[in-house]
């Protein structure tokens, strides 16, 4: 499914990233052993370029959450290829001297790779840059860099997912408070003034010998009684429904209670 570029879904995977502990880490370790000294996680989609974690020592001014414009990056054509591109030192490249990325930016090397999630498709791509040439030919980096991606990838997925999970448990929690309102309300608030007007009519009923008065009491006599099957019948289906939802809430966190 593609990614949607909203505030919220955009919020939503930084946020995502950031739980992910081992991503300073990774970052880190690229920039020690590549010598480059600015990397990042970036949510890369047709239409944004949003930064999801950054190990910046050159003072490039990107935080967790800020954007590029997308036509500006090299991780679009990385998005659009699937495949990665790696720069030791732009101004010596053939293909890319006259690029307008290393330009715009003022970069010579530069390596991006795509993180790719096994069943949620393509997510951005883990990237880094230094204003200085740097020696990235060496197969050992791309394949590095790939198994960060790969290992972002996967986390980032059962991030998903256990958001998801928290997000179905906390509907659940509210509707069964819902219900357990719904239960308060049938059995006390409504049965109480049904049982007064009850009540009420055995009194009427006791103390008039008008046949019309008694007329009316026996109708809403009737009524309260239908009325009150009702109730009780509500109070079947909610409890029913109560229970059921309870159930599989202890179900989904292992509960026994």
């Amino acid at each position: 499914m593609p990614m949607l570029d909203t505030y919220a879904e955009i919020e939503k995977d930084v946020a995502a990233i950031g739980r992910i502990e081992a991503v300073p880490t990774l970052l880190q370790v690229l920039c020690d052993i590549t010598g480059m000294r600015f990397a990042a996680v970036a949510r890369v989609t047709d239409n944004t370029w949003t930064a999801c974690a950054v190990q910046d020592d050159i003072g490039f001014g990107l935080a967790p959450g800020g954007q590029l414009e997308l036509k500006t990056t090299l991780c679009k054509e990385v998005r659009d290829t699937n495949v990665p591109i790696i720069i030791e030192h732009a101004s010596d490249d053939t293909q890319y001297r006259t690029h307008h990325t290393p330009r715009t930016y003022g970069i010579e090397s530069y390596i991006s790779v795509p993180i790719v999630m096994p069943d949620d498709g393509y997510f951005g791509n883990l990237c880094a840059i230094d204003p200085l040439p740097a020696k990235l030919a060496d197969p050992c980096i791309l394949s590095m860099f790939t198994r960060f991606a790969a290992l972002i990838g996967l986390q980032l997925q059962s991030e998903r997912r256990n958001s998801a999970l928290q997000s179905a448990l906390l509907n659940e929690r509210a509707a069964g408070e819902l219900h357990e309102q719904l239960v308060a309300v049938l059995g006390h608030d409504l049965r109480q003034p049904l049982g007064a007007i009850a009540i009420s009519c055995q009194l009427l009923q006791a103390r008039s010998s008008d046949p019309r008065v008694g007329q009316a009491v026996a109708d809403i006599s009737r009524g309260t009684k239908r009325i009150s099957t009702l109730v009780d019948a509500a109070l079947d289906l909610v409890r029913g429904r109560l229970g059921r939802t309870r159930w599989c809430t202890a179900a989904r966190t292992g509960s026994s209670s």
